[in-house]
């Protein structure tokens, strides 16, 4: 995975993607596929303005639909939006509280209009913890979208990229395959995202340069992007700085020629 950005004295920046030609001054030069994104800095958000942190992260949920539609109208098919970690429950049980009781507003404010714009959702990780209420309203949110085709959205909760490993690998002992007949491709299949194609870019909202245990094994060949702006002001400005920067890297998969119609100079 390759990290565009430098350090200073505070955190890992990135280079402002300006002077930059927009996008559709770049012939040949495909959007991303996938992306997936980190969403990191709502506490901070909350806290730069006297506000509590779970303020931040209702101002957070409130960004969800515009980032959604944007990326949609930029071509990109499947995004994902990594919403809680394994590691988050280990927060205070009032700010895990609270961002559980998100989930139900979340999704009554926008299944309804995903839904009519011809979005898929699917969830990666386990619902297991939430009550039965919660996840059968998470449920009932993938089955009414299940059959749309104008985009995925991927939500990861309680999502973690080594649980998703070890889980894979369990998988398959369970079923009883032989290690000889153990690949890449049948070992994917076992995986929370399977089905899906593996991220193009990965975007981390907050300033941070890490991956927080996301999408441990898909993100072998992404692009990785971070920004300083904090998820709740992440807006379509950010994405396109974010999808400039990628179409101007050399993708080559560990090999010499760019797959990406970038040309390679030594």
């Amino acid at each position: 995975m390759r990290i565009n950005g430098k350090r200073n004295s505070k955190r890992a920046v990135v280079e402002p993607a300006a002077p930059a030609a927009p996008l559709h001054a770049l012939p040949g030069r495909a959007a991303p596929r996938h992306v997936a994104i980190i969403m990191d800095g709502n506490g901070r958000w909350a806290t730069e303005r006297g506000l509590s942190r779970n303020a931040g992260h209702r101002a957070g949920t409130e960004n969800i639909r515009r980032i959604i539609q944007a990326f949609g109208e930029r071509g990109v098919e499947v995004l994902t939006l990594y919403a809680f970690s394994t590691e988050n429950w280990s927060r205070p049980r009032r700010e895990v509280n609270a961002l559980i009781r998100l989930i139900p507003r979340v999704v009554n404010r926008e299944v309804k209009e995903l839904h009519k714009r011809g979005v898929k959702l699917v969830h990666i990780g386990s619902l297991e913890p939430l009550t039965p209420d919660l996840r059968s309203k998470v449920e009932d949110a993938i089955a009414l979208t299940k059959d749309n085709d104008r985009m995925t959205v991927a939500l990861a909760f309680n999502y973690g990229g080594r649980a998703e490993i070890v889980e894979a690998a369990r998988r398959l002992v369970a079923s009883g395959v032989a290690a000889d007949q153990i690949d890449e491709d049948v070992f994917a299949s076992q995986l929370f995202t399977a089905g899906l194609p593996e991220p193009d870019l990965i975007i981390r909202t907050g300033g941070e340069s890490r991956m927080s245990n996301f999408l441990l094994w898909q993100a072998a060949y992404a692009e990785f992007y971070a920004t300083e702006t904090y998820w709740p002001d992440f807006d379509e400005v950010e994405i396109d700085r974010a999808l400039d920067a990628y179409r101007r890297r050399e993708r080559r998969f560990g090999g010499v020629e760019a797959r990406n119609g970038v040309k390679h100079h030594a």
